[in-house]
């Protein structure tokens, strides 16, 4: 827990952490026994993709509730997670493209999130250019260690895209609650329960 962190955070945080590896075993699953799956845009990705993507974003909300070093245990377990819970033939893939991808969000997100709040514009930024650089480099990753460099392509595309949709989601999401939390804040100042 955060040193002076209200309780409802650190709530939040475990419910996340929950998430967050069970979206890891859920993720790992698909792509172990279902192959690729279309995402739009006449694109294909690995079946775990989206999920994936669900899980950078949750590594985010993890950092912000529960502090860096529980994240950083995390990404080990999920580390391992990924490589016990592969096929074979994928499970080095796995395991290297979900650690490496989430300690580059992690070095990404951790000095620009700083001074933020929930959906301000620093925060956006931080989000947004964390899961861009984790899906990137989880894609090329997973896709030039589990099939060789030359898969390296459309394929790409197919998996950023598909990441990208969840943290999107995110932003809507950590948008509107910034957005009621402002309101809150303000009508609690009119009131004079607050004061900054």
């Amino acid at each position: 827990m955060i040193k002076n962190q209200p309780r409802h955070q650190y709530v939040i945080g475990v419910i996340v952490t929950l998430v967050f590896v069970g979206m890891i075993i859920f993720a790992n699953w698909l792509v172990t026994t279902q192959g690729m799956w279309p995402i739009g845009f006449g694109l294909e990705a690995v079946s775990g993709t989206m999920f994936v993507g669900f899980v950078i974003a949750a590594r985010d909300i993890i950092q912000d509730t529960l502090g860096r070093t529980t994240i950083l245990a995390l990404i080990a377990v999920g580390t391992a997670i990924s490589f016990t819970m592969s096929a074979p033939a994928i499970a080095f893939a796995s395991a290297a493209a979900f650690g490496f991808g989430e300690l580059m969000n992690f070095a990404v997100y951790t000095p620009i999130r700083t001074k933020s709040k929930l959906g301000d514009k620093r925060w956006a930024t931080a989000v947004v250019s964390s899961n861009i650089v984790a899906s990137l480099i989880d894609s090329i990753m997973f896709l030039a260690i589990a099939f060789g460099i030359t898969s390296i392509g459309v394929e790409v595309l197919g998996q950023f895209v598909g990441k990208m949709y969840a943290t999107i989601a995110y932003l809507i999401i950590g948008w509107v609650i910034g957005r009621i939390r402002a309101g809150s804040l303000q009508a609690f100042e009119q009131q004079g329960i607050v004061s900054r």
